[in-house]
């Protein structure tokens, strides 16, 4: 492992013991007492973060402790290999979780700290979303197995991300959020981190966008492009790769971090949260299907394969991703390398593009 995280060790918290959780009042809450909305962004309201108000600390049992998946559902042989490779993936970041210790801080809010995880009770289900990895198929499964959709391939990408019709774990309170922890399977699905990464930059500025072109375009071409055109600074639009780099790479960026680019470790707190399930981007198909065997879902549901937006772009895959790296020289390529190392290490991807 890299000599950075041993220098960290002695400073990573122990997971081994009750932690200090703060408790939400319920001013965290919707106005009808729904969880605040928590979507994918290109209408795209941005969250904002507002200030809560906590009650005493109380004590948790955290993480909770890891088990063995229930495969009592899982029929046959075919998914022998899906399920070697699986838990293969469990035990590699288990065992970097145990040896390095918890590398995200338990001592914010837990209503923080699972507020990206969806909650699926029929089928006892968590599924922490990381956007650019399959998310917005996830949350039309989800849907189906609710009950809410007959079919996943019959539901709108509006619906999806703002219907307001699944629940995260942190509209519940301590008591509902413990046991749910303890009690289902939870599940997260990662991506090769330059990957996700391009394929966010693809999304939300190479195509129109009202939300992520004037409130990210416009302070990025102000910032990081010398003698930028009036109608750029007005409109945000055409944002170089290299320039969202650098936005990206600024400790003073002049807009905030977004969730389509933020970190897995920031997003789902793998170190935190023991993840029964870890999913692929890179072999989606496979390893959802498997799970949804897992969970006892209906026998009908397979998990969707098509593309949600700009169905006609080419997926952003390893080749692809060269091609915007080419515009990096290799110091810049190795800064973002290191922006996304935790990501590398704890899912153990490969950095093929230095």
């Amino acid at each position: 492992m890299p000599g950075d995280l041993k220098k960290k060790r002695g400073n990573l918290l122990n997971l081994g013991g009750p932690t200090r959780v703060l408790r939400k009042s319920s001013h965290a809450q919707g106005e009808d007492g729904a969880p605040q909305s928590s979507t994918d962004t290109s209408k795209e309201m941005h969250k904002v973060a507002k200030p809560q108000a906590f009650q005493k600390p109380i004590e948790m049992n955290w993480p909770p402790v890891t088990r063995p998946l229930n495969k009592s559902s899982v029929q046959g042989k075919k998914w022998k290999k899906a399920d070697a490779t699986q838990e293969k993936r469990r035990s590699f970041l288990h065992e970097f979780c145990k040896k390095y210790g918890g590398l995200n801080d338990p001592r914010s809010s837990l209503f923080h700290i699972v507020s990206r995880i969806y909650v699926e009770d029929k089928h006892r289900t968590l599924y922490c979303e990381v956007p650019k990895a399959g998310c917005s198929n996830w949350k039309r499964v989800l849907m189906v197995l609710n009950g809410l959709a007959s079919s996943a391939y019959n539901i709108s990408h509006d619906t999806v991300h703002y219907g307001k019709h699944l629940k995260t774990l942190d509209s519940f309170d301590l008591k509902g959020i413990d046991m749910r922890l303890k009690a289902y399977t939870k599940v997260v699905f990662v991506r090769d981190p330059m990957e996700r990464l391009v394929s966010a930059f693809r999304d939300k500025f190479e195509h129109p966008n009202s939300y992520y072109h004037p409130v990210f375009g416009k302070a990025i071409i102000k910032k990081y492009r010398p003698n930028a055109s009036v109608e750029a600074l007005n409109n945000g639009s055409g944002v170089k790769f290299k320039e969202f780099v650098y936005y990206l790479l600024d400790a003073r960026r002049p807009v905030g971090m977004d969730i389509h680019w933020e970190k897995v470790s920031k997003l789902c707190y793998p170190c935190l949260i023991n993840y029964d399930f870890v999913g692929k981007f890179e072999t989606l198909e496979e390893d959802a299907n498997y799970f949804l065997q897992l969970i006892g879902a209906p026998k009908g549901l397979k998990f969707p394969n098509f593309k949600d937006r700009h169905s006609s772009d080419e997926r952003t895959s390893a080749q692809v991703v060269r091609q915007y790296l080419k515009d990096l020289t290799r110091a810049e390529r190795q800064r973002l390398y290191d922006f996304y190392h935790l990501d590398y290490l704890m899912f153990n991807y490969t950095t093929l593009h230095l």
